[in-house]
């Protein structure tokens, strides 16, 4: 069956989609603070891509999404799911694991269009606005807000500098395979993309599990519900959730989604977790999200 014959869903659900699609996001994040006390995370992450790859696969598989032909086609959506899906969620995990908050991980995670914007000029030859030059500063202003008076602090609230340079670490991954993807090219069928972003994944994830992970996979229902959540939650539906507003020709409303994510993902830590945020990381992380907008903008 095409994707194109499928039927198109009533004005409501489509109203709803996009918020529905921050709720799924910001639960990736929740889903890791969940699993880290049962699970070795490199182990999760391995996991988790390679149930995802494979179930995404069938889903294109029944759809007759067109996969590209030749090495050098598959090479650049592999390339950046290795960086973009393996290196950076695989990263991320382990910070959390190391008691990063999930409300900070998000933030973290939401520099990587600050990032790009800094690097596209010396690495593709983008030009940069003043505009978006402004917002980049704007954003990692409201960034050292968040993340500098807790940075090492003993409190629930606080950010031990080790889980943090890791998650930072994974975000520049995540920066360079976001690169890689618009060097490369990101034409073609969408669907087929996510299914080999996911196997490059996979092929990032699995090694670092086999080579540096303790194998920890506690048989607890905790863990099989966040792994459950992840994989057909988190990954399929937001995945498909993401390509539907793509393909309704929202791609600057999907921008501005991500900016959700952060404030969404710091409320449910919060409320599932007892996880705090100070009245300045709360203004911090609004200005944070007020620069991605601009730089995204400029």
């Amino acid at each position: 069956m095409s994707p194109s014959r499928s039927p198109s869903p009533s004005p409501v659900a489509t109203a709803l989609i996009p918020g529905l699609f921050v709720l799924i996001w910001s639960t990736g994040f929740i889903s890791a603070r969940g699993a880290v006390p049962h699970a070795d995370p490199l182990a999760f992450t391995a996991v988790r891509f390679s149930a995802v790859a494979i179930i995404l696969g069938l889903i294109a598989l029944v759809v007759g999404a067109r996969f590209p032909s030749g090495w050098k086609a598959w090479r650049g959506p592999l390339v950046a799911g290795f960086l973009m899906q393996g290196v950076y969620l695989s990263g991320t995990f382990e910070a959390i694991s190391h008691g990063l908050p999930a409300g900070i991980a998000a933030l973290v995670g939401s520099l990587q269009p600050l990032l790009t914007a800094s690097l596209a000029g010396p690495l593709l030859g983008e030009r940069v606005s003043p505009r978006r030059a402004a917002g980049i500063a704007v954003g990692f202003l409201g960034a050292g807000l968040v993340l500098m008076p807790k940075l090492g602090a003993t409190d629930p609230a606080g950010i031990p500098p080790m889980a943090l340079a890791i998650s930072l670490c994974s975000v520049v991954a995540l920066t360079l395979g976001t690169l890689w993807q618009k060097r490369t090219g990101g034409g073609g069928d969408l669907l087929a993309s996510a299914v080999l972003q996911f196997l490059g994944g996979t092929a990032c994830a699995v090694p670092l599990a086999l080579a540096f992970g303790s194998g920890q996979f506690d048989a607890v229902a905790p863990l099989w519900f966040s792994l459950g959540w992840a994989v057909l939650v988190n990954s399929v539906t937001g995945v498909l959730l993401f390509l539907f507003l793509i393909r309704r020709g929202a791609v600057a409303g999907v921008a501005a989604l991500f900016f959700l994510v952060p404030p969404v993902s710091a409320g449910m830590g919060y409320l599932l977790f007892g996880e705090t945020l100070t009245l300045v990381q709360i203004a911090g992380m609004a200005v944070a999200a007020i620069g991605v907008a601009v730089a995204n903008r400029g």
